[in-house]
């Protein structure tokens, strides 16, 4: 689990290093053609056999996988990966907090917001756009979620997901083939992209596949609730974006509502 959550945000880290060259855009496209790959080898899809029952919710799936993505690379070029993870991170907590109705859940909503007001606070270097984008795939993460179940249900193991991964990369072909004539990638943008795709897509992927063999789902679902503060640390690390004390606060209170919240839930 923490090789899982230690590759996906190192993988963050080292695509924002291709920016400069091809641009949160170009990186995202990079990685979608580096997960269809993968998700295509492990699941196989018949993609003849699929119904339109089966296809609408996966065409779904693969808009939301593309936008989160798009929207997260965007928002850690403009306010850093600690903070755009923390933001991300409200999606999967929404959704474990909207199925409650306990008085401890509504405890951590109020710690989570105050976290996120923290994170927020007017100051005059403060980039609204890229927190607006966090919140954004925020609700891609949540609706991912909810798709991803509903995909599971409607197709055999891993075809629903890796049909999804082919459609989004073919939508983001063009993209890159427009972002690679405009601006030319060098061999090491490249090479940061395609680590990105490789590190945040195919091993999160194959290790949490792994480790759910073993590891009770509540267990796995409360160690993830460390990203964020992975990913401000790889983000300090590997790209030099330090956190002052007030977002440290923030990210901690984002962090401790959802760790209570499923701990409480697997009690």
């Amino acid at each position: 689990m923490a090789g899982s959550g230690l590759s996906n945000q190192t993988g963050a880290a080292i695509g924002a290093l291709a920016f400069p060259v091809l641009g949160p855009l170009g990186v995202v496209a990079v990685r979608q053609y580096v997960a269809a790959i993968v998700l295509v080898a492990v699941g196989r899809p018949r993609l003849r056999a699929f119904t339109w029952r089966q296809w609408w919710p996966v065409l779904l799936l693969a808009a939301v996988f593309g936008t989160m993505n798009l929207t997260l690379y965007t928002a850690v070029d403009r306010i850093g990966l600690g903070l755009a993870v923390t933001l991300e991170f409200l999606g999967p907590l929404t959704v474990a907090l909207a199925a409650s109705r306990r008085r401890l859940d509504a405890g951590c909503a109020v710690l989570a917001a105050a976290g996120v007001v923290v994170l927020m606070r007017p100051r005059p270097s403060t980039d609204y756009a890229g927190m607006g984008l966090g919140l954004v795939a925020a609700g891609c993460w949540a609706s991912y979620i909810l798709l991803n179940r509903l995909v599971g249900q409607r197709t055999p193991g891993a075809q629903g997901p890796a049909a999804a991964a082919s459609v989004s990369a073919l939508t983001f072909l063009p993209v890159g083939v427009v972002t690679g004539l405009r601006h030319p990638p060098t061999a090491g943008a490249v090479l940061c992209a395609v680590a990105a795709g490789v590190l945040s897509s195919a091993v999160p992927y194959l290790a949490d596949l792994l480790t759910l063999r073993t590891v009770p789902a509540q267990t796995f679902g409360l160690f993830m609730s460390v990203n964020p503060v992975l990913a401000a640390l790889v983000g300090w690390a590997v790209l030099g974006q330090g956190l002052g004390v007030p977002e440290w606060a923030g990210i901690g209170a984002v962090v401790t509502a959802n760790a209570v919240c499923i701990a409480a839930r697997e009690r």
